[in-house]
């Protein structure tokens, strides 16, 4: 029997906290995007749609690094405020290393870091019960 790996994903377009679901402890790692708001203004003034393309290249390599990093987990929640998880949800169904992994998406506030290690808890606690 094979051990199952959870992660959930909090995530908005600027940050993602992956919390890696364990019985015991939850291991929390944060990756940043790399279009900082800083950035955003200092391209805003030069032209509007250099920013833009700058910001869609930077955020579909954001994503990447995101699909890179939760690649060898079984179970994956996406949750966050934003439409970023939908996003990165579209993303990984086009992948083909994703194509037998179970992936949730579900909508969750700003949360602390406490909240979101509960809220990925709970997920995967209702899942085991339901099995």
């Amino acid at each position: 029997m094979s051990l199952v790996k959870k992660i959930g994903v909090w995530m908005d377009h600027s940050k993602a906290q992956l919390i890696e679901f364990a019985i015991e402890n939850e291991d929390i790692k944060t990756m940043s995007s790399p279009f900082t708001h800083e950035q955003k203004e200092k391209t805003w003034g030069k032209n509007e749609n250099l920013m833009h393309h700058k910001e869609q290249h930077q955020q579909a390599a954001y994503y990447k690094s995101l699909a890179e990093a939760i690649k060898g987990y079984d179970e994956i929640l996406l949750f966050g405020p934003t439409d970023a998880k939908h996003e990165l949800y579209n993303l990984l169904k086009k992948d083909a290393h994703f194509a037998k992994k179970v992936i949730d998406v579900e909508d969750a506030g700003k949360l602390s870091d406490n909240q979101q290690q509960a809220f990925v808890r709970e997920h995967f606690a209702k899942k085991i019960i339901r099995f």
